[in-house]
């Protein structure tokens, strides 16, 4: 009971003193005598205050954090979507864009050569037996596709048609080994056959086999179909490739050289089977134009000039010495062989190898010289 009194009067006593402090204080604005204690106390206590939001600040966040994090979940969820999205959006546009394009560029060349075209779409690749390189494309014998059809896209020939189905069909590419294309050079009419080289030679070259062993060849020069019979399996005029690389052939009756295709046959994508062939051969008409390029060379080279006599020359108007050698009454003649990439020029038989189908002394010639 003492106790409770005497706190019960110390708190009254307390209360009494701060009514008094406070009413002083309260008279006296301007001048009070408690305003350096109000200021140490507001310093103390800001002090405290800020310590506290210090610690409790990184408190609160952290709780706020955990309590909101499903929803930061969802909205993060929503955005890689919409991200996603996006980005689908922008990549069928770039490609419906380059599709347009190609699609484009076949209906042109399909309209300059006046094809009749059923537009098709590559949806695979792959072999089938007999063929190393065909694809599969998403047209077939409902749009009109029968098999030993030209496809061709926007650049040049593609390939063949070797089987149609209700709805799509396999085409056998004209870089595939077993493929065999009659071509034609430019401006001209040297014939011969382009055959592939399967998917090791990754559609950069195709084999062009000309048929014919005294024509030459150049390096530059570009070759097109030839065509077929009613124009199955191959139209004509379609182009086929740039010349590269001209092989030496001595004594064989054809010339290899190695074209560049204009087809890119690793990125197929819209393509064109030929339903209904051209009336008429549009020749050279379908090549794109011909870029600037360095002077050809030459299959063969010019027969090697033989050396002057080794003593004077005869007078004009008389006979030479019969008695002095043979390299004085007539140049010698030298044999030439073919270089690398290079075939003998029409009109150069006569400086052929042997192997070529004249030998060395079956003309009635012989190596020393000819016969008087």
């Amino acid at each position: 009971m003492r106790d409770t009194r005497r706190a019960r009067t110390t708190l009254g006593l307390l209360l009494a003193a701060s009514l008094v402090l406070i009413t002083i204080d309260h008279r006296q604005r301007g001048d009070s005598l408690f305003d350096p204690f109000r200021s140490a106390g507001a310093s103390v206590f800001g002090w405290a205050e800020q310590a506290g939001t210090a610690v409790a600040r990184p408190v609160g966040e952290f709780v706020s954090t955990f309590a909101s994090a499903p929803d930061a979940e969802r909205r993060i969820a929503r955005l890689r979507a919409e991200n996603a999205r996006l980005r689908g959006e922008l990549t069928a546009r770039g490609l419906d864009r380059r599709r347009s394009a190609e699609l484009s560029a076949m209906l042109g060349l399909s309209g300059l050569g006046r094809f009749r075209v059923v537009p098709a779409e590559v949806i695979a690749r792959r072999g089938v037996p007999g063929f190393e390189d065909t694809v599969e494309i998403d047209a077939g014998s409902v749009d009109g596709v029968r098999a030993e059809m030209t496809v061709l896209n926007g650049d040049g020939l593609v390939g063949r048609v070797v089987r149609a189905g209700p709805s799509t069909s396999t085409v056998v590419l004209l870089t595939d080994p077993a493929s065999s294309v009659g071509a034609r050079v430019e401006q001209g009419n040297k014939v011969g056959l382009v055959s592939g080289l399967g998917p090791s030679a990754d559609g950069r070259f195709v084999r062009f086999r000309l048929l014919d062993a005294v024509s030459s060849l150049t390096t530059g020069s570009r070759i097109v179909t030839f065509g077929s019979e009613r124009g199955t399996p191959y139209v004509p005029g379609l182009p086929i490739g740039t010349i590269e690389r001209v092989e030496p052939t001595p004594g064989e009756l054809t010339r290899v050289a190695y074209a560049t295709p204009f087809v890119d046959f690793g990125a197929l994508d819209v393509v064109g089977v030929v339903v209904q062939a051209p009336a008429r051969d549009p020749r050279d008409a379908l090549l794109p134009p011909a870029p600037a390029r360095r002077p050809a060379r030459a299959e063969a080279p010019s027969p090697t000039p033989a050396p002057p006599p080794s003593g004077p020359p005869p007078a004009v108007g008389r006979r030479a010495d019969p008695s002095g050698p043979p390299e004085e009454r007539r140049p010698r003649r030298r044999d030439t062989t073919p270089g690398d990439g290079e075939v003998v020029a029409p009109g150069e038989r006569g400086n052929a190898p042997p192997g070529d189908g004249e030998g060395a002394a079956g003309d009635g010639r012989g190596r020393d010289g000819e016969r008087e």
